[in-house]
């Protein structure tokens, strides 16, 4: 993606071929700076830490990881430590298991002295294929846009299209284009009028903080709202569709994403709002069934609700308490929104409707 006109992503391979670096997400949107990762012990600091975030940059954060890992020490023992390490930072998000398993596994039954640069390899390639899926993703989802919006030309559209995302789910949150908001970026570009009602999505505000900044600097018609706003706006009619990511699906098509999520998806509901969900294939998790009980929700450190941080009057950052010093908290990070409330899933291969049978057609999975 563009910034200041420089072309961006997220996370890539250092030159020398023996470190990564990393936009540092905390800092945004009033910073952009970017880290060096040089160990294995750096990448899960910076996953745990939020530097990087978002299920498919968590997923490729651990392949590079793992490659850091296996250059300082191929052996199966260092590989076991550092696979435990990195699945350890973010239980939730099953991009980061699933990426971890494809290097061990690729590796696993090579010679020591070649696994570190196969290791490299599938990083790279795991790297690009985010690309690719969220690129896709973008397509797919921009005729579902194109659909909404009722006009066959640009040109004839009168009124923006109104669309709501929570969290964010944009190219922050991966390689590159991201998924809840590659169709915009690709419905922006294609000239379609659309405006974006960004939820604040507290406590950590990456719709605030992050997704008003991508959308900024693509110069997309964007509002920032308050988590609870949502619902007045679609019973006023003012949202024309809901957009969100997703940090594991299920086979049945429940999805686990950003706490609050299921609140907006029974609004929607509730108002006839479409509701979809933007995901790459490896955020579907083909063994989970009972999404309520089984797919672990992490729960987050309270000071991330009582404290909040942000850029102070005289330029420099800040953190303020916002509780009584007596209050305790309790910040679980993820919800789970039942497939009865999803209108349609958008992968790199179609959209699907919101069930085991249908995910399993889109992928013949078996």
């Amino acid at each position: 993606m563009q910034i200041k006109g420089k072309q961006w992503r997220t996370i890539w391979l250092e030159p020398n071929g023996s470190s990564i670096g990393v936009i540092d997400q905390r800092k945004l949107p009033h910073k952009l700076t970017s880290q060096i990762i040089y160990t294995y012990e750096e990448a899960a600091t910076a996953i745990q830490n939020m530097i990087v975030r978002g299920a498919p940059l968590i997923g490729v954060t651990g392949a590079y990881g793992l490659m850091l890992s296996l250059q300082k020490d191929a052996s199966d023992e260092a590989l076991e430590k550092a696979f435990s390490k990195l699945l350890s930072t973010r239980p939730t998000a099953v991009n980061l298991g699933w990426a971890l398993r494809r290097i061990r596994k690729l590796v696993k039954d090579l010679p020591r002295e070649q696994r570190a640069e196969a290791a490299k390899k599938e990083a790279q390639a795991i790297a690009e294929e985010d690309v690719l899926m969220c690129e896709a993703i973008g397509e797919h989802g921009l005729k579902i846009l194109q659909q909404i919006s009722g006009c066959e030309s640009y040109k004839d559209q009168k009124q923006p299209l109104n669309v709501l995302t929570h969290c964010n789910a944009g190219w922050l949150a991966t390689v590159d284009w991201g998924t809840a908001l590659a169709p915009i970026y690709k419905a922006h570009r294609a000239g379609m009028k659309i405006h974006v009602w960004v939820d604040e999505t507290r406590p950590r505000n990456q719709g605030a903080s992050l997704t008003s900044y991508e959308l900024g600097c693509e110069g997309i018609p964007h509002t920032v709202i308050v988590d609870n706003a949502g619902g007045h706006l679609m019973q006023h009619g003012l949202v024309d569709l809901v957009i969100v990511g997703s940090d594991r699906t299920t086979k049945k098509g429940d999805v686990c994403n950003k706490i609050g999520t299921y609140l907006k998806a029974l609004a929607a509901h509730d108002n006839s709002v479409p509701f979809y969900v933007a995901l790459p294939s490896s955020t579907i998790d083909w063994e989970i069934v009972d999404a309520l009980n089984e797919i672990p929700i992490e729960t987050r450190s309270p000071s991330e609700i009582l404290e909040i941080e942000g850029q102070l009057i005289n330029g420099g950052m800040g953190k303020v308490r916002v509780c009584p010093y007596e209050s305790r908290a309790f910040n679980p990070a993820f919800d789970v929104t039942p497939g009865r409330l999803i209108t349609g899933l958008i992968t790199e291969r179609g959209v699907s409707t919101s069930n085991e049978l249908a995910l399993q057609k889109l992928f013949k999975h078996e």
